[in-house]
């Protein structure tokens, strides 16, 4: 479904449009294409700016980047800036971010504690309240890739873990307590929608939809391509080999990369109406997704 653009949709300058996404190999590897020069670009070119998630989040309320990777949980905060686009997600299809402590816990147990997260506007840590209930713990914001250490020192209880911790965080001898992409695929069914990419309406429709087809040929690029782009997004891949980054990126970067699907689309709505129902996020009557 294509969203309404500006009505004056006049000729666009092609011009360098700022690409904001998380210095991780799933995201390094969806843009190795166009990282790399190997893409036919249609007279756009792009800067890469990268940031965490929490940040990029941050800067979409200012409008600050022309594309920019979001969460989930954020995007109705930014809508009327930006429009996500229908490829980019990051989708945790019976698996997602988890919560890990240094002793052994219930779900239960975590009412009450102080649980590190990676910030307020992750799509974690709303998932984490429509789990445990708004209000039902305490939290700090902690960086994503701190976590794992800030909890086996005890300096908290629990950690949200996101990104490649999901993988790791056995290693130093911490305990999964829930995952989430789980728990949200047995609650409705459907993959739990991380992120996205968004862009900015003001660019017009035709701008819109001529570089999001771009976005979109960066994916199936890399899929194509599949050793070159690991190999390429190793270079972001914190504690990982070569398997163990092939692996996560095949967790994030797949079939719901390349295309929401009506199951994807559906998952977006149903998160956010959830969210909105416990006012974490403002309600939606709607939304849409470009190309």
């Amino acid at each position: 479904m294509t969203t309404a653009m500006p009505a004056s949709d006049k000729a666009v300058s092609k011009r360098e449009l700022t690409l904001g996404h998380s210095p991780d190999p799933d995201d390094a590897f969806m843009f190795y294409g166009l990282a790399t020069d190997q893409l036919d670009a249609k007279g756009w070119s792009f800067k890469h700016v990268l940031q965490d998630i929490q940040t990029l989040n941050e800067r979409a309320t200012r409008g600050d980047l022309d594309i920019t990777a979001i969460s989930i949980h954020a995007y109705p905060f930014v809508t009327d800036r930006y429009v996500l686009t229908n490829c980019g997600s990051s989708m945790g299809d019976g698996y997602g971010p988890m919560v890990v402590t240094k002793a052994p816990m219930s779900i239960q147990d975590l009412r009450g504690k102080k649980i590190a997260i990676p910030g307020e506007q992750t799509t974690a840590f709303l998932a984490l309240n429509l789990l445990l209930g708004r209000g039902s713990f305490t939290h700090e914001v902690v960086m994503f890739d701190e976590i794992l250490n800030h909890v086996a020192d005890g300096k908290a209880d629990a950690g949200l873990v996101i990104h490649e911790g999901q993988l790791t965080y056995a290693n130093q001898k911490l305990n999964l307590v829930v995952d989430l992409g789980q728990w949200w695929k047995e609650s409705t069914g459907l993959p739990l929608p991380l992120g996205g990419n968004c862009i900015r309406r003001d660019l017009g429709e035709t701008a819109v939809q001529e570089v999001t087809a771009i976005l979109k040929q960066s994916i199936e690029f890399s899929l194509a391509n599949r050793k070159q782009a690991v190999a390429h997004a190793l270079q972001y891949a914190r504690d990982m080999g070569t398997d163990l980054a092939d692996k996560f990126v095949g967790m994030y970067v797949n079939k719901w990369t390349v295309d929401y699907g009506d199951p994807g689309r559906e998952a977006v709505r149903e998160l956010l109406r959830r969210g909105a129902k416990i006012g974490m996020v403002p309600e939606m009557k709607s939304v849409d997704f470009v190309g």
